[in-house]
């Protein structure tokens, strides 16, 4: 369906009583249903059906305009300044170093980040972003510093020859103390998207790795955060959510006050008090957005946060973009029997993923990406 009930209440009350004032007041955002992608609003109002890219082009920016509506705009990150990155320590392993180094993010904000460095680097190397899940340590999680199990891909992919950037998200980390009252954005999550793009500025930076086979994984907060900063970051050219998303619908049946802190969106609550007719973006268009890049979703069957109902759902929608743009084998989706974890199975998938999606031919050929299906 196009129309929601309340807007299409609206709509029928503004034709009747005032139809000379229904083009002006009613945006493409509150006319188009969340869920329904193949459907934009031209410059005249008119509501038509995607037959080709150049259409879906139209449904893209208007998903991407609704997601800035309720996270605060993107900043014009040309005017930031050099990221100037500063070693604070380095660490040899098995298989890899570590190095703990700083970015200059924006003006008066430096992020904490860890770099994993294979020894067995050579040439220009496929690099991944490696976003951290909900726990006091950050970054440090997924590096094997929190000794959690099922946690440590960014480590994991290291030893498999990846380059490996891991940033802290804001309140975790060396980022704990981040005073989100007193910077220059509406949400958290907007904050991490830009952090998270100025990190991808650094890795194509680097002499040694390749920048066209960049990526981007992470679990639960890591896995809507890889997602929300592939929809805007072209440059990650592969992306891996594991436990990260479900449409706000099927979030504990439609109770979204868990997504309101500072370090998410509080505008969820504060603008649209929680009415998910009035939020302007969802999670289908989100995944859509990614196509026609590939995207791999980690999604069990027993996942508590984030119900599999709507991943199954929102996966649906997703790929009438996919295939539209001639990808459909683009967009893959596990169902492990598991519970909220990132279990080894799924992190050998994930890594198969990785390194044939980004060009790691070599070890593409060394591991068994035979549990994907589309």
């Amino acid at each position: 369906m196009l129309l929601n009930s309340k807007n299409l209440l609206v709509i029928v009350l503004m034709q009747i009583f005032a139809p000379h004032l229904l083009c002006p007041l009613v945006s493409a955002e509150e006319i188009l249903d969340k869920s329904e992608l193949m459907y934009y609003q031209d410059e005249n109002d008119n509501v038509k059906k995607v037959e080709d890219q150049a259409g879906w082009e139209k449904r893209r920016a208007s998903v991407l305009h609704g997601i800035q509506e309720a996270m605060g705009r993107i900043p014009d990150l040309d005017t930031f300044p050099p990221l100037d990155p500063i070693v604070e320590e380095t660490v040899r392993e098995d298989s890899y170093t570590r190095q703990k180094l700083t970015l200059q993010v924006e003006e008066g904000d430096r992020l904490s980040c860890y770099l994993l460095l294979p020894h067995s680097l050579e040439g220009r190397t496929p690099a991944v972003l490696a976003l951290h899940p909900t726990h006091s340590m950050g970054k440090g999680d997924t590096v094997g510093l929190s000794g959690r199990e099922n946690r440590n891909y960014g480590q994991e992919l290291a030893r498999l020859g990846f380059v490996v950037l891991a940033p802290d998200y804001p309140s975790f980390g060396d980022e704990a103390d981040y005073d989100f009252s007193s910077d220059n954005y509406l949400s958290g999550s907007m904050k991490g998207i830009v952090n998270h793009m100025r990190c991808v500025d650094y890795v194509v930076s680097l002499p040694y790795v390749d920048p066209d086979n960049i990526g981007v994984i992470g679990h639960s907060l890591g896995g809507h955060n890889a997602l929300f900063a592939a929809v805007f970051d072209q440059r990650l050219k592969a992306v891996v959510s594991s436990c990260g998303w479900t449409p706000f619908h099927d979030y504990y049946q439609g109770e979204i006050k868990g997504w309101t802190s500072q370090r998410y969106m509080p505008l969820l609550e504060g603008r649209y008090h929680l009415d998910l007719d009035l939020v302007p973006f969802d999670f289908y268009g989100i995944v859509a957005a990614l196509a026609p890049r590939p995207f791999l979703s980690v999604s069990p069957l027993r996942d508590s946060n984030f119900d599999v109902i709507g991943v199954r759902k929102g996966v649906a929608e997703a790929r009438l973009v996919y295939e539209l743009l001639e990808a459909g084998d683009n967009l893959l989706v596990e169902y492990p029997d598991s519970e909220h974890d990132f279990i080894p199975e799924m992190r050998q998938a994930a890594y198969s993923f990785l390194a044939k999606h980004l060009g790691f031919k070599m070890l593409e050929e060394q591991l068994d990406g035979s549990g994907i299906h589309p």
